[in-house]
């Protein structure tokens, strides 16, 4: 593929049996061009595929380059067995990547250093946490593409209804608050009413519950950077029997069996006083159709008691490049602009996904479309990774080991103690 330069555009043909095809007449020069191989977005997911095919064919216009762009399975776990399929031959057929945040460890072997492409002042615009996440031996694997942050919905009108001047701090307030709420909301007619819904299903969406409550209890990270494992002790137990209580009390039975859109179809209904959950759900609470539009507001998760701290499960999706590219230079440059600020804000505006540059948080346009992200920068500076950069290829054993246990514990069919213990030995196991 070449592209010509022309007082009406650039036009890209081919070269057929010695004629050049052309759709327009008035040529100027030849330019050179690289053609890039992108693995983004699926065409499968919402009109996340159709949006980032378009933007990126948007650089290659502005670049005088040429994008193939590949649509990746819809399913993560499908998406990551092709990528290995790629990684694992060292194939130069992907230029650039659309990765999970919880791959870092295991894309790190395959992926260039973007220090050595992207300056350290563009660097240092993102949120910390997910530099620091994207890291991996100094390396930087990939750059933030958009952001995701564990969330608590709240009904702002039942707050009002039952003299609450604004949301919990603590479980434990959250705990009193909801059980208020439900009791009132039941004895008023409404007998399905939760007071507090979530995924508590043994999936990853657990998972990251789970690094949620442990870390804002000061129950720490399941592994530390060092590789120490470090969930076996009294403040993750404490977490976890908190978690605990509320199945069956201000949570229903059924509650274990919950991921993300079963905790959203009962928050949006109007059948739940609390909510966690990721931003992707405002804009759909938020529809004119919606029984809660402009009865609900978003904050950061609880602490765990007087003493504990805030916490957001880290997730969103990330841009690398792969270590086998033929042009890395060209594929960096479409990082750089996908993440522009310019770009970013774009993809907010009409996707509704989360900036990974905090100064795009104070945008007024930002801030018309979705109001709460005047108070975004202080969630997500609170972000709080997965153990998947330190467990490497290893995380998937250690993931399915936490929300299989933690699982346990909520359904009463094992103890906090003993789930830690079975945490502790798959950790121990996955980072020897």
């Amino acid at each position: 593929m070449t592209r010509l330069n022309s007082s009406f555009g650039r036009i890209a043909v081919r070269f057929f049996g010695g004629f050049v095809v052309v759709s327009q007449l008035a040529l100027i020069h030849f330019v050179s061009a690289e053609t890039v191989r992108f693995a983004g977005d699926s065409d499968l997911v919402g009109d996340n595929g159709r949006w980032t095919r378009a933007v990126a064919e948007e650089w290659a216009e502005k670049t005088n380059n040429t994008v193939e762009y590949i649509s990746r399975p819809a399913d993560a776990t499908a998406t990551l067995q092709m990528y290995l399929q790629y990684w694992g031959s060292k194939s130069a057929d992907v230029d650039v990547f659309l990765i999970d945040v919880i791959w870092q460890g295991i894309a790190a072997p395959h992926a260039v250093d973007l220090k050595k492409f992207i300056k350290a002042d563009i660097i240092s615009e993102f949120f910390p946490h997910s530099i620091e996440n994207n890291t991996v031996n100094g390396r930087l694997i990939s750059i933030p593409w958009f952001i995701d942050a564990g969330l608590l919905y709240y009904r702002t009108d039942l707050l009002e209804k039952y003299g609450y001047a604004g949301p919990p701090k603590t479980w434990e307030e959250l705990a009193e608050m909801a059980k208020k709420i439900q009791d009132g909301e039941r004895a008023a007619g409404n007998l399905g009413f939760q007071g507090f819904v979530f995924e508590g299903k043994s999936s990853e969406s657990l998972t990251c519950d789970a690094v949620e409550w442990i870390y804002s209890y000061g129950g720490g990270t399941i592994i530390g950077p060092d590789k120490t494992v470090t969930i076996n002790n009294p403040k993750a137990i404490k977490a976890l029997q908190t978690a605990k209580s509320w199945v069956g009390t201000i949570s229903a039975t059924a509650v274990t069996t919950y991921g993300e859109e079963e905790a959203r179809n009962i928050w949006q209904s109007g059948n739940a006083a609390f909510m966690r959950n990721w931003p992707y759900a405002y804009l759909l609470g938020e529809n004119p159709q919606s029984p809660i539009a402009g009865k609900f507001d978003v904050t950061a998760l609880p602490k765990g008691g007087d003493d504990g701290k805030n916490a957001a499960c880290l997730g969103g999706w990330q841009l690398m490049v792969s270590a086998y590219s033929k042009v890395p230079n060209a594929s960096a440059d479409l990082v750089r602009y996908l993440t522009s600020a310019e770009v970013e804000k774009r993809h907010a505006i009409e996707l509704g996904l989360l900036p990974t540059l905090p100064d795009l948080y104070k945008d007024a346009d930002l801030q018309q479309k979705i109001p709460w992200f005047k108070n975004a920068p202080d969630i997500l500076a609170n972000t709080i990774a997965r153990p998947s950069t330190v467990a490497g290829s290893s995380y998937n054993e250690l993931s399915q080991g936490l929300f299989e246990n933690v699982n346990k514990i909520l359904n009463g069919q094992e103890s906090a103690e003993d789930g830690i213990l079975q945490i502790e030995r798959v950790s121990k196991r996955a980072v020897p």
